[in-house]
């Protein structure tokens, strides 16, 4: 494991800081006001966790000039913390030990094109047709199938399928478990049974696009589902058959796109969010957590739905008050008449 030493006066040339105590102070890593200690670095963004800057233990807290006033130790200030506390965990990353190299036991296909300085890890399986950049990293146990092609310096966590047709852009992330490309949910009704439509789009996948843990994404049944540059998706999300996210776009965990929706670029979509299917929504969208998307959106902004959390006896009253409001709502009508 590598130890890390960085002298204040580093940190705050590497993020743009000022410096308000010992410029020689060594810090050794980052950690959350309630558990830092003097040899490390802590960061100040959210409003509510004010009163531990005046019991933490951190030899150093990253905050703004506006709540420099709150802390007496050592201070790097920026115009946003949360953002700097994000580029400094850069330099306090484990390094990987892995170096270019092609396990023996991996099955690669005898056309399959290999860009420079690839490293492909044990039991992977790459198909006929496919195209790896240079400085790729796939590890063990990930299937990688016919045509499929992945750009430059993409990294891929063990056991990631990638179906046929697939294709991945440069310096990605692709999380364990992730499947990309695998069959949107399109059947026909028949009178005995469902009439299979099989999926004949792919997956194009941009630049700097990271995919969490266990995400699906489907193909498209005619046209391709695509995942625009700088996308972030976070664990156990599903994007059906011909979704389109636009550029910049984060997405949190358990979220679900049905089919032929497109999103725009820079929105944010919180966690359990559902949104049906054939929707448009512009640039610029938040949508909160556990909301249901029902209807396009055409205006930016902020997005919510659903019934927050209360009380059990106090949430079934106002469950069925809830029921209630159709006959309300024509009693007063009939009153205002």
């Amino acid at each position: 494991m590598v130890s890390f030493r960085y002298s204040l006066q580093y940190l705050a040339d590497y993020i743009g800081a000022s410096i308000d105590g010992d410029a020689d102070l060594v810090i050794e890593g980052l950690a959350t006001l309630s558990t830092a200690t003097a040899k490390q670095l802590s960061f100040y963004a959210n409003k509510r966790y004010k009163q531990l800057l005046a019991s933490t233990a951190a030899g150093c807290v990253l905050l703004s000039q506006e709540d420099a006033g709150y802390f007496s130790g050592n201070k790097l200030i920026v115009a946003n913390p949360y953002l700097a506390y994000a580029k400094l965990t850069a330099l306090f990353v484990q390094p990987t030990s892995t170096l270019p190299s092609i396990h023996p036991s991996a099955v690669i296909a005898a056309d399959v094109s290999l860009g420079d300085g690839v490293t492909i890890g044990p039991h992977v399986v790459i198909e006929s047709g496919c195209q790896i950049g240079s400085g790729v990293i796939i590890y063990a146990g990930c299937y990688l199938g016919a045509n499929t092609i992945v750009a430059s310096n993409t990294m891929i966590y063990a056991n990631v399928t990638l179906y046929s047709e697939v294709i991945i852009g440069e310096d990605c992330v692709l999380h364990s478990g992730c499947i990309i490309g695998s069959d949107g949910f399109g059947f026909a009704p028949t009178v005995n049974g469902w009439q299979k439509i099989h999926q004949l789009g792919g997956v194009i996948i941009g630049n700097q696009v990271e995919i969490g843990a266990g995400t699906t994404i489907d193909r498209g049944a005619l046209e391709n589902t695509v995942i625009e540059d700088g996308v972030k998706i976070d664990n156990q999300v599903q994007i059906a058959h011909n979704v389109r996210l636009g550029e910049g776009t984060a997405i949190a965990a358990a979220a679900a796109i049905a089919g032929s929706t497109t999103i725009g670029k820079r929105c944010t979509i919180a966690g359990a969010v559902g949104i049906v299917g054939h929707l448009t929504i512009v640039d610029d969208v938040h949508i909160t957590a556990m909301t249901m998307v029902t209807k396009s959106i055409s205006t930016p902004g902020s997005y919510s739905s659903g019934v927050p959390m209360n009380q059990t006896q106090q949430w079934r009253k106002n469950a069925a008050r809830f029921n209630q409001l159709d006959s309300m709502a024509r009693q007063l009508k009939s009153i205002e008449k």
